[in-house]
C-alpha cells in the first residue's frame, strides 16, 4: 500500500493540484509568464513581485531574479510591510490576471484545464487556508476558484 499524505485529495472526484498530475495549476510550477514587459520564470515570481510594482522597484527586480518560486515567496514575505496598504483588497484580482496570462501563454496548461471537465478544482495544500483549503479542508481555495472561473470562460 502506498503511503499517502491524508491531506492530499486522491478520490478522483476533485482535481487536487498540490504537487501531482495537475501541478501545472500551482504558481510554483515551471511555466513562464509574460507580465509587465518581463518573462517571469513562474507565476509565483510575477505574483510576489506584484506586491512591490508600485512601492519598491528594487524588490520587484530582486524577485524577478529570484532563483526559484520559493525564493520569490520568501523575499516577498520578508518584505510584506512594503506592499501597498490595500494589498489584501486587490490580491485576488492580481492573481487572476497573472494566472489568466499563464493559461493563455502555455498550451499545455490550457490542455490540462480542459481535462478537468466540471470537477471541483482545489489547491489541496495542507498549509494555505486562503489560496488553498488548508489542513482541515475548510479554507477559501481562492486559487482553485480562479482556475474554475477561467475554465468557465474557456467553454
Amino acid at each position: 500500500m502506498q503511503n499517502r499524505d491524508p491531506q492530499l485529495e486522491t478520490s478522483g472526484k476533485i482535481i487536487g493540484f498540490y504537487e501531482r498530475e495537475f501541478y501545472v495549476f500551482s504558481n510554483f510550477s515551471s511555466f513562464q509568464v509574460n507580465w509587465h514587459g518581463k518573462t517571469w520564470p513562474t507565476s509565483e515570481h510575477a505574483y510576489q513581485a506584484a506586491h512591490f510594482i508600485d512601492t519598491d522597484k528594487k524588490l520587484f527586480e530582486q524577485i524577478y531574479h529570484a532563483r526559484s518560486a520559493h525564493d520569490a515567496f520568501k523575499i516577498a514575505k520578508a518584505n510584506a510591510d512594503k506592499a501597498p496598504k490595500n494589498w489584501h483588497d486587490i490580491k485576488i484580482g492580481v492573481m487572476e490576471e497573472i494566472v489568466k496570462l499563464k493559461l493563455e501563454q502555455n498550451p499545455y496548461v490550457k490542455k490540462k484545464l480542459a481535462q478537468t471537465n466540471n470537477l471541483l478544482i482545489v489547491e489541496d495544500s495542507p498549509y494555505d487556508i486562503f489560496w488553498g483549503w488548508g489542513p482541515d479542508r475548510k479554507g477559501r481555495n481562492e486559487l482553485g476558484k480562479i482556475w474554475m472561473r477561467l475554465r468557465k470562460e474557456l467553454k
